[in-house]
């Protein structure tokens, strides 16, 4: 009978360990911010584009439509972001954000980026470049192109 492998011999297992230690603080500093991860991206998204369709938006992120109209109610009642009829198509609307939305999307990219500075500031430039160069590429080669969000 084999012996099984050990935990720390699978490449998941590491980066599942850094991810889950990333992703929990930066959704800790979040919080105190008033948002989820979720929305964060929601609001990143919006962020420097005019009002966009729901559909679209749901595309962009790999979302469902379901999940997008729960996220836009919950920025509704935040009031980070508004909901307007579209002139052209009176059953559809559009989304963008409101002024409180677009103060704070560099408020939580900032976090984002000190997230990203207290994480990976242990490895040399060059190394940090090279951990995001490989995976992008798995990310590629794996089809994976939905803004994780949890």
């Amino acid at each position: 009978m084999l012996s099984p492998s050990h935990l720390g011999a699978h490449t998941g297992y590491h980066l599942r360990l850094v991810s889950n230690a990333v992703s929990q603080d930066f959704a800790r500093r979040l919080e105190r911010e008033g948002v989820t991860v979720a929305e964060w991206a929601f609001l990143r998204s919006l962020y420097g584009v005019g009002p966009i369709a729901p559909s679209v938006l749901a595309e962009t992120m790999g979302m469902t439509k379901g999940a997008i109209s729960k996220l836009a109610d919950r920025l509704l009642a935040k009031e980070l972001i508004e909901r307007a009829d579209n002139p052209d198509d009176k059953r559809a609307h559009t989304l963008s954000l409101t002024e409180a939305g677009r103060d704070k999307v560099p408020v939580l990219a900032a976090i984002a980026d000190a997230i990203e500075t207290d994480y990976f500031s242990v490895l040399a430039p060059g190394e940090r470049d090279a951990l995001r160069r490989i995976l992008s590429i798995l990310a590629d080669r794996r089809g994976l192109s939905n803004i994780p969000i949890n």
